[in-house]
């Protein structure tokens, strides 16, 4: 079978500027952009001084790896580690997706979608996905100290917030779930909140010892350094254009041919351009901001101490996290699909004016803080919000993983260990237990309607909690100045 690429997949244009449109947030949203906020590479990487040479000419080994990320670079470095031959080709540089573009999230299966996984699978395969997630956690961990990879890591925990007393029903129902899959939640109200110095407009929420935060680039570039020394061949600024499977996989690139017994394509959002996955899942642009650092007086101020990761109630999640560079991020709030599952890197203004507006309003007293960088990136989600790991090709030996749904610090990076495993011909009972169904998505343009309109139904939903705390927020304040 040979897969001829899409031109899709070929490099990135230069992204236009973003417009914003009425009002104060959106005219900063307008500023921040056009004077380079927006980076085209997400904000915690930079292009590599030792970048890797373009594949030329012809090579062979034991295994060939599409996409230099988390799952990836897992994978390679426990390959070689094995005495393999393992040959990793990326189209920009490691890192340059979504592992350089995300929150910087390690978290377990207190994330898990446990009303959708049991209506889709059931409580014992949601089990198993459970202890997956979980797992992945470990896993990280365990690089980081093996490989003495410095990514500013803070196991501090993760809080699940609410904004709104609406938000509180589901918190406490979700801990109750987590429970029956042996994950271990505390509900910490408005006075446990402010003992661990969360800032005020977080009003409650549910707090899990395990997990943290840490700087994915710093991460990524470690796995990097780590493969490099095991012995893997990566070559950057390499386009896959073809592939041919059979008892040897085939991958041609502009200037070269990499041959090997097995293939990873461990390129997520970006597989179903690899001719793969195509009605399995879809790739979501989501988005994030960085501010300028605070000042000593501005983290004095604002507390925080333990700088816990922080997600909200909503239905699109925010997210909000204090970095070790004492900057502020906030993620997500805006979630697109672009039609025929293209992954455009350009800029998302509306997305950066939500993310704007959402931190001011959850840091008041540091909504002078100005934008320091924007981005945008891609994870890909199947219709069950489930992992998508599997096998095809005539002879099963070519390999994939994608649906991270919003888990790649963790799941991504064990996935690759697992997928090095099954090619070293064990059968990981961790790996097992994803195997499952996943649904088919409708064919365009009724996938583009169907999705897109299910995140402004979504979206909606939150934006009514939003203006609810926002008015709760203003009473408050006038009744303190009363």
């Amino acid at each position: 079978m040979v897969i001829e690429l899409n031109a899709g997949y070929a490099g990135m244009g230069k992204p236009p500027v973003a417009k914003g449109s009425g009002g104060d947030f959106a005219s900063r949203a307008q500023t921040d952009t056009a004077h380079g906020k927006y980076r085209t590479i997400g904000g915690w990487v930079e292009r590599p001084l030792d970048l890797q040479r373009e594949l030329e000419g012809e090579v062979n080994a034991d295994v060939i790896i599409v996409g230099a990320g988390f799952a990836g670079l897992n994978a390679a470095i426990a390959l070689a580690q094995q005495g393999a031959k393992v040959v990793v080709i990326e189209r920009e540089f490691a890192g340059f997706g979504a592992s350089g573009r995300n929150a910087g999230y390690l978290a377990g299966g207190s994330g898990a979608k446990f009303d959708l996984f049991l209506d889709r699978i059931g409580r014992e395969q949601t089990q198993k996905i459970v202890d997956y997630f979980e797992a992945g956690v470990s896993h990280v961990e365990g690089m980081l100290d093996e490989h003495g990879i410095d990514c500013d890591y803070i196991d501090s925990g993760l809080i699940r917030a609410g904004i709104h007393p609406v938000h509180e029903a589901n918190i406490r129902e979700n801990i109750r779930k987590a429970a029956d899959f042996g994950i271990k939640m505390q509900f910490l109200d408005w006075a446990a909140m402010r003992a661990r110095g969360i800032p005020p407009a977080f009003l409650f929420g549910s707090y899990i010892k395990r997990g943290g935060t840490l700087d994915p680039g710093k991460y990524v570039m470690g796995l990097r350094r780590v493969a490099l020394e095991a012995g893997v061949m990566l070559y950057e600024n390499t386009e896959v254009q073809s592939w041919t499977t059979g008892r040897i996989v085939e991958v041609r690139t502009p200037r070269g041919i990499a041959r090997a017994q097995f293939m990873v394509l461990a390129t997520n959002a970006y597989t179903p351009q690899l001719g793969l996955l195509e009605n399995k899942v879809v790739p979501m642009r989501v988005s994030a901001i960085e501010t300028e650092p605070l000042s000593p007086e501005q983290l004095a101020q604002l507390r925080w101490p333990n700088r816990e990761g922080i997600v909200t109630a909503h239905r699109k999640m925010e997210s909000h996290r204090l970095t070790a560079r004492n900057t502020l991020v906030t993620t997500t709030k805006r979630v697109r699909y672009a039609f025929g599952s293209r992954t455009p890197n350009i800029p998302d203004s509306s997305a950066y004016l939500a993310l704007i507006r959402a931190f001011r309003e959850r840091f008041p007293t540091l909504k002078e803080l100005t934008v320091r960088a924007c981005w945008s990136g891609y994870i890909s989600v199947a219709g069950d919000a489930l992992p998508v790991v599997g096998a095809t090709g005539e002879r099963q030996n070519v390999f994939y993983a994608a649906g991270c749904s919003g888990h790649g610090v963790g799941a991504q990076s064990l996935v690759g260990r697992l997928l090095a495993e099954r090619i070293r011909g064990e059968e990981p009972a961790l790996l097992a237990g994803l195997h499952h169904k996943t649904p088919t998505t409708l064919p365009e343009p009724l996938r583009w309607c169907a999705v897109n309109g299910a995140m402004s139904m979504l979206g909606r939903m939150d934006d009514k909690v939003d203006r609810a705390a926002r008015a709760a927020a203003a009473c408050d304040g006038r009744q303190a100045s009363s």
